[in-house]
């Protein structure tokens, strides 16, 4: 074990951030009591302005933790179970599927299991009614997946969530997170709204391609309709601090929200299972809670070891590619020197290669707002992706030759890309192929006939 010195960081972590290309990042982690934080690089790449410990950055999908954590919250007070479905919650709720309409529930929600296609980036404007105008366009969501079938991450189920709260509540999203979390914890670098992130020291998101330049984003943040799924912006130690709250003693200690509620089809690339907020994996034999975040140009990865209360976050003002490879760096280091464990590898190509069917697996797959087709090419599966939503226009479609594992597991990545991709393939219930890739489900729709053809 290398010498546990937290000082250290203070100069790795800028290395670390040259060594990937990411422009700024902050880092906070907790070690025997206390909260270090340290900082590098720049907030943005068009003024130079430095990043600091206490500089605020987008954690994006993090903040469906803590809105998981209001409805355990709602549940503790007796206002909501877990299966209370979302119709008695909601009245007048409805999605595409009559059936999921009226069955989904709160737990379905919280683990990823309502097969909800969820990638609805709707925009309900900047009013207080923003969320309650988001979850009445949810009404022709489709599904990918049969309810409680199989894992599909669903941004959509936590802006529903987010509704119930303000039903709940009384109050709005923002205002409900405050009171329920953020005032008791006196975290006094997180906020949700632009207007109170610009008081502060505030990252801009970055992008490009993993070995191409980086530019600033066009457009600073995401929609407000989405708050509940991924609007909070935060101080990594912030970040660090409502962690420690969920470890035992803490303000929200709630165990359920750590047992495994599903399999996921892809454990490659956060964990093999899902909890109510949390990904669930391990380390070293001890278990892993995590969550990752991405935004516009923005990213974010929270470690926690509830056993040896050992707490960490990253956050990173660029994402889509260099990302990865700092988040695995600095989790694998940080594990081994400050708690003296061994961080499991993300996986790779297998050293001995392996021939597998290629053509059961080549065609269209397809859900909201994304397009994925795969080919045979010089005797490997080609892997195009287009996205069509209404942010795929700062981002360039995804081209990954794919390397065989095993019979259904693929990893690629893109050129100078710091990190392998898995994917896995497997069938629903009903018979459909299925794609599990950046933890969502997307079911097959056809074969390729050409550029953009369709059986």
């Amino acid at each position: 074990m290398a010498s546990a010195n937290p000082e250290y960081w203070h100069a790795r972590l800028g290395e670390l951030v040259r060594e990937h290309k990411v422009p700024g990042a902050t880092l906070a982690f907790h070690h025997q009591g206390k909260v270090h934080e340290f900082a590098a690089g720049t907030l943005n790449l068009d003024t130079g302005v430095e990043a600091t410990p206490d500089s605020l950055f987008q954690i994006g999908s993090i903040t469906k933790v803590l809105t998981a954590t209001q409805i355990m919250l709602l549940d503790r007070g007796g206002q909501l179970s877990l299966d209370t479905t979302v119709a008695e919650l909601l009245p007048g709720f409805t999605v595409a599927d009559p059936g999921v309409s009226k069955e989904v529930t709160v737990r379905h929600l919280l683990s990823h299991t309502s097969g909800i296609d969820g990638d609805l980036l709707y925009d309900g404007g900047r009013g207080d009614d923003c969320i309650e105008k988001y979850v009445a366009a949810c009404a022709e969501l489709p599904q990918v997946a049969p309810l409680a079938t199989t894992h599909s991450y669903c941004n959509a189920g936590y802006v529903i969530l987010g509704r119930i709260i303000e039903r709940l509540t009384g109050q709005v999203w923002d205002t409900a997170l405050r009171q329920q979390i953020i005032d008791p914890l006196g975290l006094r670098h997180a906020w949700t709204l632009p207007e109170d992130v610009l008081r502060f020291r505030a990252a801009t998101g970055h992008l490009g391609e993993p070995d191409g330049p980086l530019r600033t984003t066009p457009t600073w943040g995401m929609m407000r309709s989405l708050g509940p799924s991924m609007l909070l912006c935060a101080s990594a130690a912030d970040v660090v601090r409502f962690s420690l709250s969920h470890l035992e003693g803490g303000l929200f200690h709630f165990p359920e929200m750590w047992r495994p509620q599903v399999n996921v089809p892809n454990p490659h690339t956060y964990g093999p299972h899902w909890g109510l907020g949390w990904t669930l994996d391990s380390l070293d034999g001890l278990p892993l809670l995590r969550h990752a975040g991405n935004t516009v140009g923005q990213a974010a990865m929270l470690w926690m070891v509830p056993e040896i209360q050992a707490v960490a976050c990253l956050l990173t003002n660029t994402g889509f590619g260099r990302e990865g490879g700092l988040q695995q760096a600095v989790f694998t280091e940080l594990s081994q020197q400050m708690y003296g464990l061994t961080a499991r590898p993300l996986l790779e190509p297998p050293q001995t290669p392996v021939t597998v069917d290629l053509h059961r697996h080549t065609g269209v797959y397809e859900r909201l707002g994304t397009r994925i087709a795969l080919t045979e090419r010089d005797g490997n599966l080609h892997f195009h992706m287009d996205s069509h939503t209404p942010v795929s226009q700062y981002f360039e479609p995804v081209e990954m030759t794919l390397i065989p594992v095993d019979a259904d597991t693929f990893v690629g990545r893109r050129p100078g890309e710091g990190a392998w991709s898995s994917l896995v393939f497997f069938t629903l219930p009903d018979g459909t192929p299925c794609l599990h890739y950046s933890i969502r489900a997307t079911p097959k729709v056809g074969q390729v006939l050409g550029p953009r053809g369709l059986d």
